[in-house]
């Protein structure tokens, strides 16, 4: 399914925890992105190592002694953009990048992904929403570019016997309110996952991809 998932060029984030295997995840999922594509990393540091041809890194600076040479990852997410990239990756979304990787994925940037600290898959719109204030967007402008920009949450979790895997894959969908909801459509049970209430949209948008 994660396989089809890139194949149909789907956006996504994977949330977690601290240590819940993110960025390995990501840096497994870009390396079944078609050879041909031309992926572009924007990162605070560089952590991504995805086994693929095509990688351009773009990394955050600290400031100098003098305040001078500060490099934000929202700089990046912009200089990642004048590169004509055929997938955006931001390596965590938790700052004011958040605005322009929706802004991004909203014009045509299919594909884009990244990873975002969330205890739970559900906690992921406010978490957003957290950070798109903080970086002067409204919660009604936020919602509305959320449910155009992204297509999934993969949620990851760090069993007590210290086993990372993957507990939950989540659609997006608008409530009454037009807030974003995340609904569950894969969901991993004792053995398997089991298919849940979000299965039938998430299937119809990676199509004939699965």
């Amino acid at each position: 399914m994660l396989r089809a998932l890139i194949e149909a060029r789907l956006s996504f984030l994977i949330s977690g925890g601290t240590g819940t295997g993110k960025t390995t995840l990501l840096s497994t999922l870009l390396g079944l992105v078609g050879a041909r594509e031309r992926i572009v990393l924007a990162e605070d540091s560089a952590e991504l190592r995805p086994d693929h041809p095509h990688v351009v890194r773009l990394e955050g600076r600290p400031a100098n002694q003098e305040g001078a040479g500060l490099v934000e990852l929202r700089d990046l997410v912009r200089q990642a953009l004048r590169m004509r990239p055929d997938r955006l990756v931001v390596g965590e979304v938790r700052g004011h990048e958040v605005t322009e990787l929706l802004a991004a994925l909203n014009t045509g940037h299919e594909g884009g992904c990244g990873t975002v600290h969330a205890n739970t898959a559900t906690d992921v719109p406010a978490r957003l929403e957290a950070l798109g204030t903080a970086a002067g967007l409204d919660r009604a402008a936020l919602h509305s570019q959320l449910a155009a920009a992204l297509s999934a949450v993969i949620h990851l979790v760090r069993d007590r016997d210290g086993r990372r895997r993957i507990a939950e894959v989540h659609v997006l969908e608008r409530d009454a309110a037009g807030l974003v909801v995340p609904v569950p459509a894969l969901r991993w049970g004792a053995d398997a996952f089991t298919y849940e209430r979000g299965w039938p949209r998430l299937r119809a948008r990676i199509g004939g991809a699965l």
